[in-house]
């Protein structure tokens, strides 16, 4: 499912025009971005947490040459699915 596909099974689910579900969808993960931007979690219970995390800088290979290079830290964004998502992808009835 892509971006236009959730909108119109929003709009549908929601009885509201796609304009609106597209406005929605777009307020949600902008506000995601921000929160876990600045470092916080976003956490809804059934779903899962967006969240962000670190990589310590590393030592890697360029697969051509072999030669080593150094790979920077950088932040991570991270989700952990909600035991309601898993169980439901698993099939577990509650």
């Amino acid at each position: 499912m892509n971006k236009t596909e959730l909108i119109d099974a929003i709009a549908a689910d929601a009885e509201i025009s796609k304009a609106s579900a597209q406005r929605v969808l777009e307020s949600v993960i902008n506000h995601v971005v921000k929160v876990v931007t600045k470092g916080d979690t976003v956490q809804l219970i059934g779903f899962g947490s967006f969240s962000s995390g670190k990589r310590a800088a590393r030592v890697g290979r360029n697969p051509q040459t072999g030669e080593e290079i150094k790979i920077a830290a950088a932040k991570t964004v991270k989700f952990a699915a909600g035991k309601g998502f898993k169980d439901t992808v698993n099939k577990k009835k509650k």
